[in-house]
């Protein structure tokens, strides 16, 4: 089922994505409780390579996308602040953000951040 949210850049088409890719952000679209996804960089300044859902659009898609690196990259050097420096293979894999209204899950991966913006009470 393809999204008419769903939105491609010229990013996105330099990136090939994995077809195991291709079928996560599918199957995630097809789930009435995803209010959308955004597929980020991992450079600097974090772009926004596709995204999905009306939430992510715009200027509003700008602020989510430097939030969630925001995050990511105070997680990640917390976790380095606590284990001395040393990682012994230790990554970041997922985190789970839940508000009152929202939950958010973001998936780092060494090319680009997988968010996924949901609502638990759907």
């Amino acid at each position: 089922m393809a999204d008419p949210h769903a939105t491609t850049t010229a990013a996105a088409q330099a990136l090939v994505t994995p077809p195991e890719l291709e079928q996560t952000l599918t199957l995630l679209t097809s789930h009435r409780s995803v209010l959308g996804y955004m597929l980020l960089s991992r450079g600097q300044p974090v772009t926004i390579i596709r995204h999905s859902g009306v939430v992510f659009e715009g200027e509003q898609g700008k602020k989510y996308a430097s939030a969630i690196a925001r995050i990511v990259h105070s997680v990640q050097t917390g976790l380095e602040e606590v284990s001395g420096g040393h990682s012994d293979g230790d990554d970041l894999r997922f985190m789970r953000i839940r508000t009152k209204r929202h939950e958010i899950m973001i998936s780092p991966d060494e090319r680009y951040l997988l968010a996924v913006l949901h609502d638990p009470a759907t």
